[in-house]
C-alpha cells in the first residue's frame, strides 16, 4: 500500500475515538506527505484559470476589447461547468500504455497538464487585437485540459485521505491553488510590465499620476490598444507555460494513490452503465429527496464571487490602476489573504464543523461586495484597494476550504472523480453563464450598481445552507421492528 493512503489514517488514528483534535494535532496534518503533494498539485491546478479569465480579461481591456464582449468570452469558462460530462471517461478509461506506466490518475494528470502547456503556448502567441478567434480557440483549450486535470486531481486527493482529513488537503491544496494565482495574476502583470517598452511605460505613468476626478475623466473613453503592446504578454504567458512544470515534475515523482478496483465490464452497455449511469444513481440513491436540495445549494454557493470576479479587473483598467498596482495588491496581498482564510476554514470546518463554517463563508462572500461598490465611488486610491482585496480574499478563502470539504464529504470514493466532477462543475454553470451578462450590465447601469447586485445574489445561498444544515442535523429516522 502506498504512503498516500496510510499517512492521513494514522494520523486520525492517533487520536482517541470520539476526542477533537488538539490545536498541535490539528496543524501537524498540514505536514503530512498527503498534504505537501496536494499544495504541489494545488499550484498546477490554480494556474490555467486566471489565464484564461481574470488576467486575461485584463489583457482583453487594455488591448481595447468593449467590456460587454469581455464578458461573452467569459463563456471560456464554461468548460469546468460541463466537465462532468466527461469525467466518466476520467474516472475508467484507461490513456493507452500510460495509464500501464503511471496509473489511472497520475497518467491522466500528466496528460492534460501538457495539453495545458500546448494551449497556453498558442495564447502567447496570438495578438487579440488581429486574431482574437485563434486567442479564444486556445484558450477553451487551456479551460478544457485545465478541467480534465480538476477532474483527475480531485479523484486523486479525495482517495489520498480519509474523510476526517480532507478539510486539511482542501486547505492545502487551496494554498498551493492560491500561490499559483499570485503567479498567473501579480506574476503575467509584473513580467508584462518589465518586458513593455519605456515609451508605453511612461505613457501609463502620467495617465495615473493625476488626481481621481480626472483619471475617471481619462480612462472613460480610452484609445482602443493605446497602450497595448503584445510581445509583453507573449513573454508573460510564455513563462506561465513554462511554469507548468511543477505539476509535471509532481506527478512524476508521486504514487498512485489505492483505489478501489472496479469490476472487469463485459460490454459498451456495461461499461457505460457503470461509468455513468451508477454514479449519478448512487448520489440520488444516498441522498434521497434531499438531493435536490443539496445540488442547488452547490449550483448558487459562489454565485457572488463568480459574477463579479469577471468584471474585477476591467474595472481596475478603468480606474486607472497600473499593471504594477494591481500585482502588488489584488494578486499578492489579496491572495496572502486567501491563503489566510483558507487555513482558518481548514482549522475551523475540523473543530466546528463544515456547515457552520459554509455559513459563515457566505455572509462574508456576500459582503465584501459591497465593499467594492464603496470603492467605484471612492475613486483611484491604493490603500483603499489594499483593504478592499484583502478583506474579499479573506473571506474567499474560508468559503472555499469550508466548500471543498463539504463537496468531498458527499462523494462515494468508488466513484470519486465522476461524483466530484458533478458537484463542482454544478457549482461554476449557473453564476459562469450569469457572469457572461456582467460586461453588459456594467455597461447599461454602473460599475456600484454591479457589485451591489452581486451582494444580493448570495441571499438565497444563506437560506439553502440553513435549509441543508437543518437536514443534516436531523435525527434519523427510527428501525421498524
Amino acid at each position: 500500500m502506498n504512503e498516500s493512503s496510510v499517512t492521513p489514517a494514522s494520523t486520525a488514528d492517533s487520536a482517541a475515538p470520539g476526542r477533537k483534535p488538539g490545536w498541535g494535532e490539528t496543524f501537524k496534518a498540514y505536514l503530512e506527505p498527503a498534504s505537501l503533494r496536494m499544495f504541489a498539485l494545488g499550484f498546477s491546478a490554480g494556474l490555467p484559470l486566471l489565464l484564461v479569465l481574470g488576467t486575461l480579461s485584463f489583457r482583453l481591456r487594455e488591448a481595447g476589447l468593449d467590456r460587454t464582449t469581455i464578458g461573452y468570452l467569459s463563456w471560456v469558462g464554461l468548460a469546468y461547468g460541463f466537465k462532468w460530462v466527461w469525467s466518466p471517461l476520467v474516472d475508467r478509461l484507461p490513456i493507452p500504455l500510460l495509464t500501464r506506466w503511471m496509473g489511472r490518475r497520475r497518467s491522466w494528470l500528466l496528460l492534460s497538464q501538457a495539453l495545458i502547456m500546448a494551449a497556453l503556448v498558442g495564447m502567447a502567441l496570438a495578438d487579440p487585437r488581429t486574431a482574437l478567434d485563434t486567442m479564444v480557440w486556445c484558450a477553451l483549450a487551456v479551460a478544457f485540459a485545465s478541467a480534465t486535470q480538476d477532474i483527475a486531481l480531485d479523484a486523486y486527493r479525495i482517495e489520498s485521505a480519509d474523510a476526517a482529513h480532507q478539510g486539511t488537503l482542501a486547505a492545502t491544496y487551496q494554498t498551493g491553488y492560491r500561490l499559483a494565482m499570485i503567479w498567473a495574476g501579480a506574476g503575467v502583470l509584473w513580467l508584462a510590465a518589465r518586458a513593455e517598452a519605456a515609451p508605453a511605460v511612461q505613457a501609463a505613468q502620467a495617465v495615473v499620476s493625476q488626481s481621481g476626478a480626472a483619471v475617471a475623466a481619462a480612462v472613460a473613453q480610452p484609445a482602443p490598444g493605446a497602450l497595448y503592446q503584445n510581445t509583453a504578454w507573449t513573454t508573460a504567458y510564455l513563462v506561465m507555460a513554462a511554469s507548468m512544470l511543477v505539476g509535471v515534475v509532481t506527478v512524476l515523482f508521486s504514487r498512485e494513490p489505492a483505489q478501489v478496483e472496479l469490476p472487469p465490464s463485459r460490454n459498451v452497455g456495461e461499461w457505460f452503465r457503470g461509468a455513468f449511469v451508477e454514479p449519478f444513481a448512487d448520489f440520488l440513491k444516498r441522498y434521497g429527496k434531499h438531493a435536490v436540495l443539496i445540488l442547488a445549494l452547490i449550483g448558487v454557493y459562489r454565485i457572488s464571487d463568480v459574477v463579479m470576479g469577471i468584471m474585477a479587473n476591467p474595472f481596475y483598467v478603468d480606474m486607472g490602476y497600473t499593471k504594477d498596482e494591481v500585482a502588488a495588491v489584488t494578486k499578492i496581498y489579496g491572495v496572502i489573504m486567501t491563503l489566510v482564510g483558507a487555513f482558518i476554514g481548514g482549522a475551523l470546518s475540523l473543530r466546528l464543523g463544515v456547515m457552520r463554517v459554509l455559513m459563515l463563508g457566505a455572509i462574508l462572500s456576500a459582503a465584501s461586495n459591497l465593499l467594492f461598490a464603496w470603492l467605484a465611488g471612492h475613486g483611484h486610491d491604493v490603500t483603499a484597494l489594499i483593504a478592499v482585496v484583502s478583506a474579499d480574499n479573506l473571506s474567499a478563502g474560508v468559503a472555499s476550504a469550508a466548500f471543498i470539504a463539504y463537496l468531498s464529504s458527499l462523494t462515494n470514493v468508488s466513484y470519486s472523480a465522476t461524483q466530484y466532477a458533478l458537484f463542482s462543475s454544478m457549482m461554476l454553470l449557473a453564476p459562469k453563464w450569469l457572469a457572461g451578462y456582467s460586461g453588459a450590465f456594467v455597461d447599461a447601469y454602473d460599475y456600484p450598481t454591479f457589485f451591489t447586485a452581486t451582494s444580493l445574489l448570495g441571499l438565497p445561498v444563506l437560506i439553502l445552507i440553513w435549509l441543508a444544515t437543518r437536514v443534516s442535523s436531523a435525527p434519523a429516522s427510527p428501525a421498524k421492528p
